[in-house]
């Protein structure tokens, strides 16, 4: 069996999009190959800023044959009385390409009718590839797409080759007015000429030889390698960044790493507006010492070798000069502006067309930060002598956002938040409110970093449910396909920041503040919204417990029960889990069941269980004494576990009442003749139902 090689040509494709394309061409050729039943072995993926390659190895030289047998009409009808053919039994023959006299008579449960067997010899695979190739190179998704000269065609950037090779025979097609071969080019500035590949098993090597290295794996490896050895040229480090040598990798086709200085003076400015300058732009790595402050030095990576390095880097040094020259010159300025000035000016910027200003944003914050500060224990995170801990929210709030009208921000969007963390400091901002300033952010992403102080957890779950409910409030909810304001992410990170820090208020209060706020600005704001939020939220939860490998059934009767307090939502699905695990489980769950469904049924599940419905004097058997002394003794300790957070203990506590309700149910006909009797009973029941369904609602867990 021989390797399938296609390789795209084309002029420098964005390093972002290499490796989404590589993996849905592979995706896409694989799938196809499979289609039209050409055996394949493993897939390797190749490239560059110029290419696009994938190699399969041991493709079939011809697709799989195949033997079929197809049913017709009823014998009846494809034969005469005689046992001669009839028009149908023709038509048919001649539908399925067999001769007449190779039709037979199949018999099933149904009866007898016409049968033709028929082989299929597979195809050449070449043959097939040559009309599945341009399908699958033509279908590669980008996120933005070009026409070049007069062709119908788009693709990333204009393509100028394609090598497509069955071991070392070619695949024949045209793509427009390009056409497969066996010619690829070497790198564009230190072996540019055409290279013959002579076999697709060669590809890397010969690549290689034409200073070109297509696999992006190995040349990721030599990137890492090399800017550490060029950090340790000059007694420094590489800081890490994985993201930036992803990108790098596929900018270059040889990487040709080399040092550069800039003056010291610049490292006044903070680490991170010298880091984001050399980053952003010119996509260099910073260089750090043993005790890992910043040294006046880089690293870039070119993308040829040059006979003199050192002019290359002096190059390098006269670009990063200006870049660092005007940061300084942003942040010199923005210094010189107060804090005060910088929020007034939010007033003229937009958060959303229908919800106001950023200025009207962070007023907004500002209110709810306090409310949430008031049902929160700081620790020792505010020191004495300080403002108390809602003022010290407060006014991390009124200075969260003031940052985005700075100059170094517009510059460089990404630090957002860190450069607020830093003007506040420079001008005397207490740590907390700094601090709180940037983690108010977070996280950024799925699986990023939560705030770390309590302060900044307190202003980011404000932000966020500020957020979330101005855009229910004018009708930007998130659909299945669209999610532009990024609210799901958003509510995820209240919760994560909610369980992490242990945060116990009502997840309700704080969507009714927030909501009023927005009525308070003539924003109207519809009745069922605070439920839609709270249902978001919810949604948001159950996802987050399902992640983390819990039955959805679980999930589904605990947050039934009660979704309000995060942990306990956390904490009760956890323990329901534990006991599920437990072999009489299942009789357990059965018999609570049946006491709620004997309460709907009944149509009194509204008041049932209500303070002062049970009376001892209507009891007519010993189970029901015996029912609601048991009651009384868990539903004491039940309520003391639970207000304790002994989630496991309280459930163990209800799960003891099981035998007390079947011996209830033994005992008596609870759908009594006697009206006030049978009353009586179901709010008995009533209340048993209440007390297991503060902790889920197990009328939904799968039995």
């Amino acid at each position: 069996m021989d390797n399938l090689l296609l390789e795209i040509g084309a002029e420098e494709i964005p390093a972002g999009y290499i490796e989404p394309a590589l993996k849905s061409l592979s995706s896409t050729l694989l799938q196809k190959m499979s289609q039209v039943r050409i055996d394949y072995g493993d897939l390797k993926i190749y490239g560059t800023p110029r290419r696009l390659a994938i190699e399969v190895e041991n493709v079939a030289a011809r697709q799989k044959s195949i033997k079929m047998e197809i049913t017709g009409p009823p014998s009846r009808v494809g034969f005469d009385g005689k046992g001669k053919p009839t028009i149908a039994a023709k038509k048919f023959a001649e539908k399925v390409g067999v001769p007449l006299s190779k039709i037979t008579i199949k018999e099933t449960e149904k009866g007898s009718y016409l049968c033709a067997k028929k082989s299929e010899r597979g195809v050449s695979s070449r043959k097939l590839l040559s009309s599945i190739l341009p399908e699958v190179i033509l279908s590669t998704p980008f996120p933005k797409k070009m026409r070049w000269a007069d062709l119908s065609i788009a693709f990333a950037r204009p393509i100028h080759s394609i090598v497509a090779l069955l071991g070392n025979k070619i695949i024949s097609f045209t793509i427009e007015n390009i056409k497969s071969g066996r010619y690829s080019y070497g790198h564009s500035f230190m072996n540019p000429a055409r290279v013959k590949l002579s076999n697709s098993k060669d590809y890397v090597e010969t690549m290689r030889s034409v200073n070109v290295l297509v696999d992006i794996k190995q040349r990721r490896k030599f990137v890492e390698r090399e800017i550490i050895k060029a950090a340790g040229s000059v007694g420094g480090k590489v800081l890490p960044d994985e993201e930036l040598l992803d990108i790098v990798t596929n900018l270059v086709e040889y990487p040709a790493p080399v040092v550069g200085k800039f003056e010291a003076k610049f490292l006044g400015l903070p680490s991170e507006i010298l880091i984001t300058a050399m980053r952003e732009h010119q996509k260099y790595f910073a260089v750090i010492d043993k005790k890992g402050k910043l040294m006046p030095c880089f690293i870039a990576v070119n993308n040829t070798i040059t006979k003199d390095m050192g002019l290359v880097a002096t190059g390098h040094e006269r670009v990063i000069r200006a870049r660092l020259a005007d940061a300084q010159f942003f942040y010199d300025t923005d210094i010189e502006v107060p804090n005060e000035k910088r929020v007034e000016k939010l007033n003229g910027v937009l958060f959303q067309a229908k919800l106001g200003s950023m200025y009207e944003k962070i007023v907004r914050v500002r209110s709810i930060s306090k409310s949430i500060a008031e049902s929160v224990d700081p620790g020792l995170e505010i020191k004495k002598g300080e403002p108390d801990f809602k003022m010290q929210a407060a006014r991390a709030a009124t200075l969260c956002k003031s940052d985005l009208v700075s100059h170094v921000v517009v510059e460089f969007p990404k630090l957002q938040g860190i450069m607020g963390r830093v003007y506040a400091a420079v001008a005397g901002e207490l740590p907390t409110v700094s601090t709180a300033i940037e983690e108010h952010y977070r996280p950024t992403r799925s699986g990023g970093a939560l705030p770390e102080t309590i302060t900044g957890a307190v202003l980011s779950i404000a932000d966020k449910i500020d957020s979330i409910c101005g855009c229910f409030s004018v009708g930007l909810i998130p659909t299945g396909a669209s999610d532009p304001y990024a609210l799901r992410r958003q509510g995820i990170g209240i919760i994560q920041i909610i369980n992490d820090k242990g945060f116990l208020f009502s997840i309700k209060s704080i969507i009714e503040k927030s909501l009023n706020l927005f009525s308070k600005k003539g924003i109207k704001v519809k009745g069922d919204v605070a439920e839609n939020v709270y249902t978001f939220f919810k949604n948001r939860m159950a996802h987050l417990l399902s992640e983390q490998g819990y039955s959805k059934d679980v999930i589904a009767a605990v947050i039934s029960a009660s979704a309000d307090n995060v942990p306990d939502v956390t904490n009760r699905t956890v323990a329901l889990e534990r006991l599920k695990a437990e072999e009489d489980f299942e009789p357990l769950a059965i018999t609570f069941k049946r006491v709620v469904n004997i309460i709907k049924k009944s149509g009194n599940i509204k008041t049932a269980g209500r303070a002062g419905e049970v009376n001892e004097k209507l009891f007519e058997h010993e189970s029901e004494s015996a029912l609601l002394s048991a009651y009384k003794k868990v539903e004491k300790s039940v309520s003391d576990k639970m207000s304790r957070g002994f989630f496991d203990q309280a459930l163990l506590d209800i799960a003891s009442l099981r035998d007390v309700v079947d011996a209830f149910f033994d005992g008596v006909m609870v759908m009594a003749e006697n009206k006030k009797i049978q009353n009586n009973r179901l709010a008995l029941l009533g209340r048993i139902a209440a007390l297991f369904g503060k902790f889920a609602d197990f009328s939904k867990i799968s039995t």
